[in-house]
C-alpha cells in the first residue's frame, strides 16, 4: 500500500480521535473519573480502613505507657470504635453502597476514633505526658489527608474537624501558653502540609485517569487504523470485494478443512465475456461502473449461498462455496451465469448479443484428489476456458473424465515450453487446388507436435493449450521462419499459407517481426498469406486492424479460415479486405450444409474475395464445388499433409489415374 493511500486512511482516524478527546466537556470527564475510580476507592477505603483501625488499637499499648490512670477508658473507647467502624464498613461494602458513602464511612471513622479517645485522655491526672502525647493528633489529620483517598473537600473537612478539636483541647490544658502556641502553630501547619499534599495527589490521580484516557483512545485509534488498514489490504478497492490476497487465504483454509475434516467445496471463477471491447468503447470509468454492478449483484448471490466472493484480477471473479455435490454446484454456478445475465447491463459491440454476460468455469473437491492447493484453480480455470470456447455465457463444470478438460492439457502446456529446443514440433504441407486451371495455387504449413516418446498430440489438442498459455506467440515465429526457409527457398510454389493466431496480431511489434523474418530468408512477402481462424476468441481491435494493414503493406495476403463456424465472422469480413475466404469443411459434409454453400459463396464474392472450401474427400465433392464455380479447394482428395512434399522433385495430384496437377 503506498504512502498516499495510508496517509488518506489514517488522518480521519486522528482527526476524529482528536475530536472525541477535545470534545468531552469537563464535567463529562470528572464523572467519568469518577465512575472509573470506584472500584480503587472501594477497595482502597476497605482495605485502608482494616489496616488503620489495627493501628489505632495498636496504640492501646502507648495509652498503657503514657496515660495509664485513664488507660482502661481509651482502650475501651479505641475498641468500641474499632468495631462500630468495621460492622459499618463490611455492611456498606456488602450492600454495595457507592464509594462515596465509603469515604464518608472512613472520615466519621476518624472523627469518631480521635473523639472516642480524646474525651476519655482528656481526664488523665499525667497532664505533662499527654502534652507529649497529644502530638501523636496530627496522626489523624495525615489519615485524612495521605492516608485515605478521599476528596479534597471531605479530606479538608475532616482534617479541618481534627484540627478544631485539638485546638479546644488545648485550651483545656493547664498548660502555659508557649505551648499551647508551638503545638498549635504545629497542628496548623501540619493541617495545612497535608491538605496541600492532599490536593496534589487528588490532582496527580485526576492527570493519571486524564494519561489513561488518551492512552485508550489512541490505542483504540491505533486499533481502528490497523483494522482499517487489514481491511484495505484485503478488499478491492474498486468493487469492495475480497482481494486476491484476501480469497487466496480463505482458499487456504478451505483446502485444509477439506484435507483435515473432509468437508468439500466448489472453486467457481466468472469471467465478464468481451469486457476489453466493452471498455474500448464505452471507456475505463464505466468499465469500472459495470464491474461494480456485476460484482455486488454477484455479491448478493453468493451471499446467499453463504459464499465467499473475490475480485480474481482484471473482469475476473471467483466464488467459493461450502458444496461438493456436482449438482449443487452446477445449480449455483447456473445461477451466478443467470444473475450476470439478468442485469442486462447494454454491450453494444459484442458481435453475439447486446448486453453483458458471463462464462463460469467450476470444480470442485472429489475424493482421491491431490495434495496440491492449486489443483482445484487450474481445474475450475480449464472449466472456464472451455465455456468461452464454448460461445461465452455458459457454464463449464470440470470433469476428469472429460478429454477437453482432463490433465493431459497441463502436460502439453509443459510440452510446448522445450518443443522448439528439443525438435518436438514440425510443419507439414498441404496443397491447395485452383479448381479452374488445375495448378496448386498455394501449400498450407501445418503445425504438428510430437510427445519425446514420439507420440503425436492432434493439433486441435496443442493449439488451444498454445493459446491459452500464451506459447502460441514463439511457436508462431518459428513456423513462419521455418516455412519460408524449408518451402519458398527450394520449391516454386507461388503462395505459402501460414496460420496466425489472432493473439499474435494483438502482440506489440508482430508486423515488425514479420518483416525481420522475410528479410532475413529473403522471400518476398507477396508469396505469403496469413490465415486467421474466425473462432470466438477474434477480438477485432484498433491495434489488430493497424497491424493487419502493416502486414498487408509488406505484401502479405489474408485469408479468413473456418469460415461459418464461429460467429464473428460477418464483422472480420466488414472491417478487413480478406483475399480469401476459406468456408469450413461441415457444409460440404452436411447435405444441408450443401444448399447453404452456393448463397456463402455468393456472399463472400460480393465482398470481392475468393471462395475456398476445405474438407475436399472424393469425386463427388469435387465436382459440386466446380459446379458451385468455387476458386480453390483442399482436402485429402487432393492431398494429405505431408513432411516429404518439400522434398519431392515433382509432385502430382491423380483423379481417376489421370493427373490433374504437376509440380515441376
Amino acid at each position: 500500500m503506498d504512502e498516499w493511500a495510508t496517509q488518506e486512511l489514517t488522518d480521519p482516524l486522528d482527526k476524529r480521535a482528536r475530536q472525541q478527546w477535545e470534545s468531552l466537556p469537563t464535567g463529562e470527564l470528572r464523572a467519568l473519573y469518577r465512575e472509573q475510580d470506584e472500584s480503587r476507592r472501594r477497595t482502597t477505603a476497605r482495605h485502608g480502613l482494616w489496616l488503620g483501625v489495627v493501628v489505632y488499637l495498636l496504640y492501646s499499648i502507648t495509652d498503657i505507657l503514657l496515660i495509664p490512670d485513664v488507660a482502661i477508658h481509651t482502650i475501651a473507647a479505641r475498641i468500641t470504635v474499632a468495631a462500630a467502624v468495621l460492622i459499618l464498613i463490611e455492611a456498606l461494602v456488602h450492600t454495595k453502597a457507592s464509594p462515596d458513602s465509603l469515604d464518608l464511612a472512613c472520615a466519621a471513622a476518624l472523627l469518631a476514633g480521635f473523639l472516642g479517645w480524646l474525651g476519655p485522655a482528656m481526664m488523665t491526672e499525667r497532664v505533662e505526658s499527654l502534652s507529649y502525647y497529644m502530638v501523636f493528633g496530627t496522626i489523624f489529620m495525615m489519615g485524612a489527608n495521605l492516608f485515605f483517598s478521599l476528596r479534597f473537600v471531605l479530606s479538608v473537612v475532616t482534617s479541618g474537624a481534627i484540627l478544631v478539636g485539638s485546638l479546644l483541647a488545648l485550651t483545656l490544658f493547664p498548660v502555659d501558653a508557649s505551648y499551647q502556641i508551638a503545638l498549635g502553630t504545629f497542628y496548623i501547619s501540619c493541617f495545612i502540609f497535608t491538605s496541600f499534599v492532599n490536593w496534589k495527589l487528588n490532582q496527580e490521580r485526576y492527570n493519571v485517569f486524564l494519561n489513561a484516557v488518551e492512552a485508550k483512545l489512541q490505542h483504540e485509534e491505533a486499533t481502528e487504523r490497523g483494522e482499517a488498514l487489514l481491511r484495505l489490504s484485503r478488499t478491492d478497492p474498486l468493487t469492495g470485494l475480497d482481494n486476491r490476497r484476501a480469497i487466496e487465504e480463505k482458499l487456504r483454509h478451505r483446502w485444509f478443512e477439506w484435507r483435515a475434516f473432509g468437508r468439500g467445496f466448489a472453486a467457481i471463477l466468472i469471467d465478464v465475456d468481451f469486457f476489453k471491447k466493452f471498455n474500448d468503447h464505452y471507456g475505463h470509468q464505466e468499465g469500472d461502473r459495470c464491474l461494480s454492478v456485476v460484482a455486488q449483484a454477484l455479491g448478493q448471490t453468493a451471499a446467499r449461498y453463504n459464499a465467499s466472493i473475490g475480485r480474481y484480477g482484471g473482469e475476473e471473479f471467483i466464488v467459493l462455496a461450502g458444496i461438493d455435490e456436482q449438482n449443487q454446484v452446477a445449480h449455483l454456478a447456473e445461477e451466478i451465469r443467470r444473475t450476470v445475465e439478468t442485469l442486462a447491463l447494454p454491450h453494444e459491440k459484442r458481435p453475439d448479443r447486446p448486453f453483458v454476460t458471463a462464462s463460469v468455469g467450476a470444480s470442485f473437491t472429489r475424493s482421491g484428489d491431490g495434495t496440491k492447493l492449486e489443483k482445484i484453480i487450474h481445474e475450475a480455470d480449464r472449466a472456464l476456458y472451455l465455456a468461452k470456447g464454448n460461445g461465452r455465457n455458459c457454464v463449464r463444470l470440470f470433469d476428469p473424465d472429460d478429454p477437453e478438460s482432463d490433465e493431459e492439457g497441463e502436460d502439453i502446456a509443459t510440452l510446448l515450453k522445450i518443443a522448439i529446443e528439443q525438435n518436438l514440433i514440425s510443419l507439414v504441407y498441404q496443397p491447395i487446388q485452383d479448381l479452374a486451371t488445375g495448378r496448386i495455387e498455394a501449400v498450407e504449413a501445418l503445425m504438428r507436435l510430437r510427445t519425446i516418446d514420439g507420440k503425436s498430440i492432434a493439433p486441435r489438442q496443442f493449439i488451444p493449450v498454445a493459446e491459452r498459455t500464451g506459447a502460441i506467440a514463439e511457436l508462431g515465429e518459428w513456423a513462419l521462419r521455418t516455412a519460408c526457409r524449408e518451402l519458398l527457398e527450394e520449391l516454386q510454389v507461388p503462395t505459402i499459407s501460414v496460420n496466425v493466431s489472432p493473439i499474435q496480431l494483438n502482440l506489440p511489434g508482430f508486423a515488425a517481426s514479420v518483416a525481420a523474418i522475410l528479410d532475413e530468408t529473403g522471400v518476398s512477402g507477396s508469396r505469403l498469406t496469413f490465415e486467421i481462424t474466425e473462432g470466438v476468441e477474434m477480438t477485432i481491435r484498433d491495434d489488430v486492424i493497424d497491424c493487419v494493414s502493416e502486414l498487408k503493406r509488406l505484401g502479405i495476403r489474408f485469408w479468413l479460415d473456418d469460415f461459418g463456424t464461429g460467429f464473428a465472422g460477418l464483422s472480420w469480413l466488414r472491417l478487413i479486405d480478406f483475399d480469401t475466404v476459406k468456408i469450413d469443411q461441415s457444409f460440404l459434409h452436411d447435405a444441408r450444409g450443401e444448399a447453404m454453400l452456393q448463397d456463402i459463396a455468393g456472399l463472400v464474392r460480393n465482398r470481392g474475395s475468393k471462395v475456398l472450401v476445405e474438407g475436399v474427400e472424393n469425386r463427388d465433392q469435387l465436382a459440386l464445388l466446380r459446379s458451385l464455380g468455387i476458386d480453390l479447394a483442399q482436402g485429402f482428395h487432393l492431398g494429405r499433409p505431408d513432411s516429404a512434399l518439400r522434398s519431392r522433385p515433382n509432385l502430382t495430384i491423380w483423379e481417376d489415374a489421370q493427373p490433374i496437377l504437376r509440380i515441376v
